[in-house]
């Protein structure tokens, strides 16, 4: 931070002393009426002028610009701080020549309409040039966020499918499905078939569903209903899973597995750890063109450092990193429930 101010700073003192020192110049050089030390305090007032009228520009759009995209409204704002500045610059110059004529000489300057006219139209100028120059700083080092951005999502999409692959392909996890299957071939055959199957799609799903950086809700609770079904063998009556599924929403496109792993979490931590077992509810829903995936289950809050911490935090990032501040995710406990929530954007 500190290197980025001074830096700064620099650029505006090389950027405005620039055009100042050649106004001084230039003066020297032609203008044998005005004394020396005016010229000079004249050159003095130029640089401060820009330095002071560029500063609030700067900040007028760091308040109002992200700098992530330009539409109208940050065009039309972008204008308003040009004119704005502009009209800063030319008042000040006005000021401080006046100023400084007046200490050196004891009297104000008689300045012309063509000089009034000429201060104003270099004004505009001078905060032009330094608009662009700005602009194209800021954009630049967005567009390298930009980069760093995309090439840690992909980073944690990869995260995300190794956590993953790991959660739902190891042996404790195939071992109990397949023995569970294996005794309820003994009870119902066409029902442990259908087990399999599911075990099959869903082992599938992992493996090659996981590697988009989106799917549609639709293809994602297919996932989230065998998943149900294979933990009901082992878990019986002890699990109880409902849903709220508004079915216009369906085809969106979300992050693979945040709803698989939320609903993971809320048996393995919540569910599983009870011995009189307990309630899964899962809605997913459209509220003010917002996304609301929510994920009850019952029991008591749990973080768990090895295992559960890292699948809410790379839910947490993942989110983030594709929708930025707009998308939240909460997990709190209240009344012997746990409450899992993503909000996403649709607009």
């Amino acid at each position: 931070m500190k290197n980025k101010t001074t830096l700064f700073w620099l650029f505006q003192l090389i950027g405005w002393g620039f055009p100042a020192g050649i106004n001084l110049w230039g003066k020297l050089m032609v203008n044998t009426a005005l004394s020396k030390t005016y010229i000079y305090l004249e050159g003095f007032g130029f640089l401060m002028s820009g330095i002071i009228a560029s500063l609030f520009v700067r900040k007028f759009l760091k308040k109002r610009l992200s700098f992530k995209k330009f539409q109208i409204d940050e065009l039309k704002l972008t204008a308003i701080s040009f004119g704005i500045g502009g009209a800063i610059l030319f008042v000040l110059l006005l000021i401080f020549s006046s100023l400084f004529y007046f200490i050196i000489h004891n009297k104000l300057p008689n300045v012309s309409l063509l000089e009034i006219i000429s201060t104003l139209v270099n004004s505009y100028i001078f905060i032009l040039f330094w608009l662009l120059f700005y602009l194209s700083i800021k954009i630049y080092k967005q567009f390298q966020q930009n980069k760093i951005e995309k090439i840690e999502l992909e980073s944690s999409l990869k995260e995300s499918q190794l956590n993953t692959l790991i959660g739902q392909i190891n042996p404790h996890f195939m071992f109990n499905s397949l023995n569970n299957i294996r005794a309820l071939m003994l009870e119902d055959v066409d029902k442990s078939r259908d087990m399999i199957t599911r075990l099959s799609d869903m082992l599938r799903y992992s493996l090659t569903q996981n590697n988009k950086s989106k799917i549609t809700i639709s293809k994602e609770l297919e996932m989230v209903e065998n998943y149900i079904e294979l933990s009901k063998i082992q878990l019986e009556d002890r699990l109880e899973y409902k849903t709220e599924i508004d079915n216009s929403i369906l085809d969106i496109e979300i992050p693979p597995m945040i709803i698989q792993m939320l609903i993971e979490n809320a048996i393995k931590h919540g569910i599983s750890s009870l011995h009189s077992g307990g309630l899964v509810m899962l809605k997913v829903l459209n509220k003010d063109n917002m996304l609301i995936i929510r994920v009850c289950n019952s029991g008591k809050l749990k973080i768990d450092n090895k295992s559960t911490n890292i699948g809410l935090k790379n839910i947490k990032k993942r989110i983030f990193l594709m929708y930025g501040d707009k998308a939240e995710f909460s997990l709190k406990e209240n009344s012997d429930m746990v409450t899992a929530m993503i909000k996403i954007p649709l607009i």
